[in-house]
């Protein structure tokens, strides 16, 4: 039982990180604690008492083993956490590029082109529209 409580206070504390972040650097680290409650969970949902771990080197057959596919699949999360984390914090370096600052709340709306010289979406139909014959 205690592995699903601590699995459900570390995504509860995640969540209301999310929910009150004013940063997106604090908003990737909390979904972070979100899925830390996913390996604690799986890791849970794996374990039996009195139970060795999956390796029968020195153990009869039949020994009673914990379940390697939750440990794989903890790995398989882990990788995609990290990769995911990575993605978002170069979302964050980008949304802090083009709108300096890293508070959700401060940025606006992203427009079509409003830096890169396409102009908004009216004026390139303006141009294509002085060009057509």
């Amino acid at each position: 039982m205690l592995p699903y409580a601590v699995a459900a206070w570390l995504f509860g504390i995640g969540l209301y990180g999310i929910a009150t972040s004013r940063n997106f650097i604090h908003l990737v680290g909390c979904l972070g604690v979100c899925q830390s409650a996913t390996y604690v969970l799986l890791l849970g949902l794996g374990y039996r008492w009195g139970s060795i771990a999956p390796i029968f080197y020195d153990h009869p057959p039949g020994t009673p083993a914990v379940d390697p596919v939750m440990q794989a699949l903890v790995l398989t999360d882990i990788v995609v956490g990290a990769t995911l984390t990575a993605l978002l914090l170069v979302l964050t370096i980008q949304a802090y590029k083009r709108g300096g600052s890293l508070d959700p709340e401060k940025l606006r709306p992203m427009r079509a082109g409003s830096k890169s010289g396409r102009g908004q979406g009216s004026s390139r139909g303006k141009d294509e529209e002085r060009t057509a014959p």
